[in-house]
C-alpha cells in the first residue's frame, strides 16, 4: 500500500510524531521546579522520555530523540525568556538541546530491546553520568549557566538538602536520573515470561530494584551520619525590597523608596541592611550627594548598608554591577564587581555575529564589564559576608569558594523585574536553599521586586518570603554556623566520578568492539570468474 506524504506524517510511528513526543517528554520535568514545585514528580518525570528513546529503531534515531527532548527541556525551563528574546529563545534551546543527543544514544545502547542484567546495572551508572556531563557543559556561563539543573528541583526537601551538603546539587541530579532509569526499566520489563518468583520482575529488572533500595539506604545513611553545621550565634539581617518602580526617573524614585524603607528600620538592632541588584543606578563617586545620604542612613539604623551599584564607573571605563558596603562615613572601600554575566541580558556573546539579537528582543545594548575575583567583606561587628550578584547564585562553586574563604553569610543581590509575572522569581529564590545546604552557611537572597528569601545553614527557611507583590522591608534572625560540609571540602566529586564512569564505559565499549572484530569469521575467498578468450570477465549467459 502506498501512503501519501501527509498520511505518512500522521502515522503514530513516523519521525514527525516521535519528534513531537520527544520534545513534550523532555519538557515534563518543568513542574518539578518552582513555582509549581511538584518536587516528587522529578523522580518519574524522565520515564516517558527514556521509554521513548529506548524504543527507537536505531541508535541514530535515539540520538535525534535525545536532541529533541533536550530542546523541550531547555525551552521549558527557560520559557520565561520568551517575552525578552522571542524566537531567539527557541534557537538557544535547539542548540543546547543537542547536548542530549549522545545521552539519547546511550539510553538506546543500554536499554533497547530486552537488556541483560549486566546492561541494566551499567545503565544505572552510565546514564546518570551522561546526564551530569550534559549539565556540566551547559553550566558554562557562556551557554547560559546552571539554570534548571535537575537536582535543584529538590530545594525544599530536607533529606535532599542533606545530600546536597555531601555532593552538592550534582549528587541530587545523579540520584534523580538513576531513580528515573530504574523506574523506566521496571515499566519496560514488566513481569517477564520467566519470573524469579511469581509476580516479580525477571532477572534483568533486579538491578533496578537494587538501585532503588540503594538510593533509600544512601539517603538514610547521609541523614544519620553526615556532619551538621555547628551553631555559632545569630545575625539580624534586614532586606529592603522596594517593588516595581518604572519610568524615566525610576532610579531616583527607587533610591528614595529604598531610603524610606531603610529609615523604618531605625531602633530594630540590625547588623546589616541589604538592598537588591541595581538598587543604586548612579556611580557613588560621581554622586557624592547619594553617598552622603547613604552614610546618614547607616548612622540612623546603626548598621552598614550593602547596596548594589549598576552604573558607568568614573574611575575605570565601562558599566559594572558592584556590591558596595556603605558605613556611617560612606563607602567602606570594599567592592565586589560581578564576574559572571548573563548572556544576552548583560552582554551579547560574539556581538559582531549575534548583535542582531538586540533587534528581536531585549538583549543588552552595551556589554557590562566583569570583575576579576571574589571578595569576602567585613561589614562591621566582625560579621564577614560573601556577596554575589543575581545570576551568580546559580553557580555552586561560587558559594563553595566564599565559604572556604571565611564568609559567615552568603548574600545574593538580585532583580528579576523583567520576568515579574513568570515562574523565574520563585525559581531564582529557591537556589538560596541549595547554596546554603551545600556550604553550611546561611544565605540571604535580596531582590528589588521579589521573591526575597533567607535560608539557614542547612537550607531551612528562615522567616517569610517577600513575594513579587511586596514593597517593604523585613528583619530576619539568621542562624550562623561553623564547620565545613563535605561538599565544601571535596568539591564537585560527583562530576569527577561521572566523567570516570563515562571514560570506563567508553573503554569497555572499545574493547568489546575489538573483540567482536577479532572473533568475526574471515570472509571466504571468491572463486575466480571465468575469462573470455580476450581476457575480459565472462558475462552470465554467454
Amino acid at each position: 500500500m502506498n501512503l501519501s506524504a501527509t498520511e505518512w506524517r500522521r502515522r503514530p510511528g513516523s519521525p514527525w510524531w516521535r519528534g513531537a513526543a520527544a520534545a513534550l517528554a523532555g519538557a515534563l520535568p518543568m513542574p518539578s521546579f518552582p513555582a509549581p514545585s511538584l518536587w516528587w514528580f522529578a523522580y518519574v518525570a524522565l520515564v516517558p522520555w527514556i521509554l521513548l528513546v529506548r524504543s527507537a529503531p536505531t541508535g541514530r534515531r535515539a540520538a535525534y530523540d535525545g536532541w529533541l527532548g533536550g530542546l523541550g527541556f531547555m525551552l521549558a525551563v527557560h520559557h520565561w525568556l520568551l517575552p525578552s528574546l522571542h524566537v531567539f529563545t527557541v534557537v538557544i534551546a535547539a542548540l543546547l538541546g543537542a547536548l542530549w543527543a549522545p545521552w539519547g544514544w546511550l539510553v538506546h545502547r543500554f536499554l533497547a530491546g530486552v537488556p541483560s542484567p549486566g546492561r541494566v546495572a551499567a545503565a544505572l551508572f552510565v546514564l546518570p553520568s551522561g546526564w551530569l556531563a550534559v549539565e556540566l557543559v551547559r553550566s558554562w556561563e557562556g551557554l547560559g549557566g546552571p539554570w534548571g539543573v535537575l537536582g535543584s528541583s529538590q530545594w525544599d526537601v530536607e533529606p535532599a538538602l542533606r545530600l546536597a551538603s555531601v555532593g552538592g546539587v550534582w549528587l541530587l541530579s545523579f540520584l534523580l536520573v538513576g531513580v528515573n532509569v530504574a523506574v523506566a526499566v521496571l515499566v519496560a520489563l514488566r513481569p517477564s515470561r520467566v519470573p524469579v518468583l511469581p509476580g516479580l520482575p525477571g532477572l534483568a529488572a533486579l538491578p533496578a530494584l537494587a538501585a532503588l533500595a540503594a538510593t533509600v539506604a544512601v539517603t538514610s545513611a547521609v541523614w544519620v551520619w553526615s556532619p551538621r553545621p555547628q551553631e555559632a550565634g545569630l545575625a539580624r539581617i534586614a532586606v529592603v525590597q522596594p517593588g516595581v518602580i518604572g519610568g524615566a526617573d525610576g532610579p531616583e524614585k527607587r533610591f528614595a523608596r529604598e531610603e524610606a524603607l531603610t529609615r523604618e528600620l531605625a531602633g530594630q538592632d540590625v547588623d546589616l541592611v541589604v538592598w537588591g541588584e541595581s538598587s543604586v543606578g548612579f556611580d557613588l563617586a560621581g554622586r557624592p550627594d547619594l553617598a552622603r545620604r547613604l552614610a546618614a542612613l547607616s548612622r540612623t539604623v546603626d548598621a552598614d548598608i550593602m547596596v548594589n551599584v549598576d552604573a558607568r564607573r568614573s574611575d575605570v571605563p565601562g558599566i559594572y554591577k558592584s556590591s558596595v558596603p556603605v558605613g556611617p562615613r560612606g563607602p567602606t572601600g570594599d567592592r565586589y564587581d560581578k564576574m559572571r554575566l548573563v548572556p544576552f541580558g548583560e552582554y551579547v556573546p560574539a556581538r559582531s555575529l549575534l548583535g542582531w539579537a538586540t533587534s528581536v528582543g531585549k538583549a543588552a545594548g552595551e556589554d557590562r564589564r566583569r570583575g576579576t575575583g571574589q571578595v569576602v567583606m567585613d561589614v562591621g561587628g566582625g560579621l564577614r559576608v560573601g556577596p554575589m550578584v543575581c545570576f551568580e547564585s546559580a553557580f555552586p562553586d561560587i558559594g563553595r569558594h566564599l565559604a572556604r574563604d571565611g564568609a559567615e553569610i552568603l548574600l545574593a543581590q538580585s532583580s528579576t523585574s523583567s520576568f515579574q509575572d513568570s515562574w523565574a522569581p520563585a525559581q531564582h529564590a529557591s537556589l538560596a536553599a541549595l547554596r546554603a545546604a551545600e556550604t553550611g552557611r546561611p544565605m540571604v537572597h535580596a531582590t528589588l521586586t521579589g521573591v526575597s528569601a533567607v535560608h539557614g545553614p542547612e537550607g531551612e527557611r528562615v522567616g517569610s518570603r517577600l513575594g513579587t507583590d511586596a514593597s517593604t522591608s523585613a528583619v530576619y534572625e539568621v542562624p550562623l554556623a561553623r564547620g565545613v560540609t563535605p561538599y565544601a571540602w571535596f568539591g564537585e566529586w560527583p562530576l569527577r566520578l561521572a566523567l570516570l564512569v563515562l571514560a570506563a564505559s567508553g573503554a569497555a565499549e572499545g574493547v568489546r568492539s575489538l573483540r567482536l572484530r577479532r572473533s568475526a569469521p574471515a570472509p571466504s575467498p571468491r572463486a575466480p570468474r571465468a575469462r573470455t578468450a580476450h581476457g575480459s570477465p565472462a558475462r552470465p549467459g554467454r
